[in-house]
């Protein structure tokens, strides 16, 4: 009995060493697929000093830390996590001159976008101009894993000035949140396309 339980246990061994010819590999992990709302848009009502077109899924709000800034408002789409934080500054603002404003304003402004350099692989800088609606400024493009994927500023150099900041509220790794990017970023360019001001 004992020499059949042996030779039953030899053939097991032997039979378990020749049908595994291939090697067991696993699989990566994946991500899961992302369902993309329709694109349409509509104008942001008029009770704001600028005017731009928002996608019809977007929500707006108003910026729960600065209640004091009835001008600043998040854009959000929540089935996405992402958020573009609008802040808005009026120029004419007689604690400083208009030149001196400006010029702060649009310094922090940069400094905000190149805080992201630590994580960013690159940044690049594109000027937008829209002389017909008296609209110019910055489009900071923030490569890799940082935070903020997209930053501007747009202004009219006297009384307006407009700074924008998109966020995906999930941990920023690039391979993951791309897809979400490319879709959103086009959302940006037209928001900036089309401002105008009230």
């Amino acid at each position: 009995m004992n020499s059949m339980r042996i030779k039953l246990l030899f053939l097991v061994f032997i039979l378990s060493q020749v049908a595994c010819k291939e090697k067991y590999t696993p699989k990566p992990r994946a991500f899961f697929r992302i369902e993309f709302p329709q694109k349409e848009y509509h104008w942001l009502a008029n009770e704001f000093p600028y005017k731009f077109k928002i996608p019809n899924y977007s929500k707006i709000s108003a910026d729960k830390y600065n209640p004091d800034q009835p001008n600043w408002i998040n854009i959000t789409v929540p089935e996405n996590r992402a958020e573009l934080h609008i802040s808005y500054y009026d120029l004419e603002n007689k604690t400083q001159s208009n030149k001196t404003q400006l010029a702060n304003l649009m310094e922090e402004s940069r400094r905000l976008a190149y805080k992201h350099s630590i994580k960013a692989d690159a940044i690049e800088e594109q000027v937008f101009m829209n002389p017909g609606e008296n609209v110019f400024g910055l489009i900071y493009r923030i490569n890799g894993n940082a935070a903020s994927a997209l930053q501007f500023f747009l202004t009219d150099s006297t009384k307006h000035f407009l700074r924008g900041a998109f966020y995906i509220r999930e941990v920023p790794n690039i391979d993951s949140i791309q897809p979400v990017l490319d879709f959103f970023e086009p959302d940006i360019i037209r928001l900036i396309e089309t401002t105008t001001w009230n």
